[in-house]
């Protein structure tokens, strides 16, 4: 076992000097509150992919990955290839919020739902970053803590993350964020594969580590494990319905140069996660191994991924694993204080506080309130424990959320009324359903498929009858909406009715846009053109899931 020396906390030292530089120095990029909280929308496709995969991967994910793996073994990566069904989706989904031309989807619910459910969704939107920054805080202090041989407690790990990502949030915005992303993406994809090499040599290869372990653990699939087809499938819709509702969805697709480019940062930015998501499983057979081997065992399975780094890495190495895990949670949290700023200053503070706020009010209202309300989220990371259920617990909270959201889009009939009994409703039968099960009220409970299947299943009846048998919205307000969405965001010029010119015409209208108007003949009209950006993105797409798959299936047949 290697001790955690001087050589690691020089490397970890040198990536905060030059992480925190780096930020610092983009910052002067930052010229009012739109660059501020979008980047003015000037991103390019790979500075969108590293944001996607950077922000959509903390040290949580390979921390409750690995975990699962070495607890339950390779059929585990469903719990986090969860969204991999479901990623070809992202393809027809990432225009809905560039074409809102909004700062942040609490103004897109606003615009769909009225003022009032705007102001609800806002609220929702910051205490979700709270628990999500929380969450991720959490999973690497347990990696860094276990990998320095807990020469850094937990706590201080929190704290000297929070800092650091703070300072250059605080100054630089979503332009520092998603630029410094880019460079920890590239940190990210390293650790992930960097454990298997000395791994695989120290249990005796592929043919050791089947020796060691059951033969259930390298199943891809397994209804014994708990995650068969039903779960899989609770899962992605877990997943799909609750990304829509997740309140970065603006920075992820939306501040790209060009639709496109934000088309391709999310769906492939997801796919890089999907990839590295083999490494992290492969990790936890390994670890597995080894510890059956030495005749050793973890008491909690979250450690197996920071047992893994002290034991396997040499000096150096073991500091570029914690500076990489750092730069996982960083790019994460980075991003979600400046969406939490810029959600409080847009649907709070500009809008119920001081309504004649000059550029440069907003500008330090987003500072200031990210920073505020991202020392919540390192409170909630002193209460969570379990990393794995923490991080089930946000998406599923987003996934009753995005009923609403996603319905919304779906169908012009969809109201507030419809919206806010479907959120009750899918929260109550949650919590009541986990409260007969366990006996005990709490805030976060175990993940269940078949709870969470019909708390969702509830949610979208109530909100398809409320809204048929309740007031519908303004008509005027819904074809602006709607309107809106059937139009190039990126456009060069403008029609001679002021507006941009229909994506139909550029064969880039939306596929599930209005979804019930598919029963209407002039929808088929013309398909293959009018929808070309859709149909042939979402087919390439599927194929990457393919391909992803094979190479699963391939590596639990070596």
């Amino acid at each position: 076992m290697n001790d955690f020396n001087w050589l690691d906390i020089v490397v970890i030292i040198l990536y905060f000097i030059g992480i925190i530089g780096y930020g610092l120095w983009l910052s002067n990029k930052v010229k009012n509150s739109d660059g501020y909280f979008r980047g003015e929308r000037k991103f390019s496709w790979w500075i969108m992919m590293g944001q996607a995969f950077g922000t959509g991967t903390h040290a949580e994910n390979f921390v409750a990955q690995t975990g699962a793996s070495f607890h339950l073994g390779f059929a585990a990566i469903w719990y986090q290839w969860k969204n991999m069904i479901i990623t070809p989706f992202y393809w027809l989904i990432a225009p809905w919020y560039r074409r809102s031309e909004r700062t942040t989807v609490g103004e897109i619910v606003e615009d769909r739902y009225g003022d009032k459910m705007g102001l609800f969704y806002s609220v929702f939107a910051i205490l979700f970053f709270v628990f999500a920054q929380g969450v991720m805080l959490k999973g690497g202090g347990k990696v860094i803590a276990i990998a320095t041989g807990n020469l850094i407690s937990v706590n201080s790990v929190i704290l000297a993350m929070t800092f650091a990502f703070v300072i250059y949030s605080f100054f630089g915005g979503m332009v520092a964020s998603a630029y410094a992303n880019f460079i920890q993406a590239l940190m990210i994809i390293v650790l992930s594969f960097l454990l298997i090499p000395t791994g695989l040599s120290a249990v005796g290869g592929f043919e050791g580590m089947r020796a060691s372990l059951p033969k259930e653990f390298f199943n891809l699939f397994s209804d014994k494990l708990g995650i068969g087809t039903f779960t899989i499938l609770m899962l992605a819709l877990n997943g799909i319905i609750g990304i829509t509702a997740q309140p970065h969805m603006i920075s992820m697709c939306a501040t790209g140069n060009t639709e496109r480019a934000g088309r391709i940062g999310q769906t492939y930015g997801s796919f890089v996660k999907r990839f590295v998501t083999i490494g992290w499983a492969l990790t936890g057979l390994i670890v597995a191994a080894l510890l059956v081997q030495n005749g050793q065992s973890l008491d909690d399975p979250e450690l197996a991924f920071g047992y893994a780094t002290r034991v396997l890495l040499l000096p150096g190495l073991t500091g570029l694993m914690v500076a990489s895990v750092l730069a996982a949670n960083m790019s994460s949290a980075s991003n979600f204080m400046v969406n939490t700023g810029a959600l409080f200053t847009q649907n709070i503070y500009k809008k119920y506080i001081n309504k004649k706020a000059e550029d440069k009010q907003l500008l330090w209202m987003g500072r200031i309130s990210g920073v505020v309300l991202t020392m919540l989220g390192v409170l909630f990371a002193l209460y969570i424990e379990n990393v794995l259920q923490g991080f089930l617990f946000i998406e599923t909270i987003a996934a009753f959320m995005g009923i609403m959201v996603f319905g919304g889009n779906l169908w012009k009939r969809a109201n507030r009324y419809g919206a806010i009994s479907s959120i009750i409703i899918s929260f109550s039968t949650y919590y009541y359903l986990n409260f007969l099960n366990t006996g005990k009220w709490q805030i976060v409970y175990k993940w269940e498929p078949d709870t969470f299947g019909w708390a969702m299943l509830i949610g979208f009846i109530t909100f398809f009858v409320v809204s048929l048998i309740s007031k519908p919205e303004e008509q005027e307000r819904i074809d602006k909406y709607f309107d809106n969405l059937n139009r190039l965001s990126d456009a060069k010029t403008i029609g001679a009715d002021g507006k941009k010119p229909l994506a139909k015409n550029f064969g880039k209208d939306l596929i599930l846009l209005d979804f019930m108007g598919w029963f209407k003949k002039e929808r088929w009209e013309n398909f293959g053109y009018r929808y070309r950006e859709d149909w042939v993105g979402f087919v390439l797409a599927w194929i990457f899931v393919l391909f992803l798959v094979f190479i699963a299936w391939l590596i639990v047949q070596l």
